[in-house]
């Protein structure tokens, strides 16, 4: 077995968001005036950790590159903050996919006070959600080891023996 961390697939990450949207509307859709009103405190949460994953994404590139003045990087610390871009691009489209769910049922609704902005706050977060899965893309872009001038490209799956 050869365990290896392979990039995230933007086909697999908006398939989890179709889904995860679907069973969330239908779950709200039968039970929504049973659920609390929606916390707007994820909206800066997600945007904050998005920033930081910008921010570490950035300084991980230019160390990998080595630009003047960085100092090399060391390869765990490149490894767990791959593992971290795609923990977190998962995350943020499951949680893009639940609010996209509770903004795709309550559209209906947009007449009454709470549900509108059970609606803006659920929009608001899906939006949050969907920075962070780009911010996680460009984390897991910067800990990619660079080609060099002596490497060859052998596609997936070849051997460079």
């Amino acid at each position: 077995m050869n365990p290896t961390l392979k990039p995230s697939h933007p086909t697999y990450l908006i398939a989890l968001v179709v889904v995860i949207g679907l069973i969330t509307w239908a779950v709200v859709e039968t039970a929504y005036v049973t659920l609390p009103l929606l916390p707007w405190t994820a909206v800066p949460t997600l945007l904050l950790l998005a920033l930081g994953e910008a921010f570490t994404g950035w300084n991980v590139l230019r160390r990998i590159r080595r630009k003047p003045g960085t100092r090399p990087v060391e390869p765990l610390v490149v490894a767990r903050m791959a593992a971290l871009g795609k923990a977190s691009a998962h995350a943020a489209a499951v949680l893009a996919g639940v609010f996209a769910g509770f903004a795709l049922s309550l559209s209906d609704s947009l007449d009454k006070q709470t549900p509108r902005t059970d609606f803006f706050v659920s929009g608001g977060t899906f939006l949050a959600a969907l920075v962070l899965v780009g911010t996680a893309f460009f984390l897991e872009y910067a800990c990619r080891v660079p080609k060099g001038p002596d490497d060859e490209d052998h596609g997936p799956g070849a051997s460079r023996a």
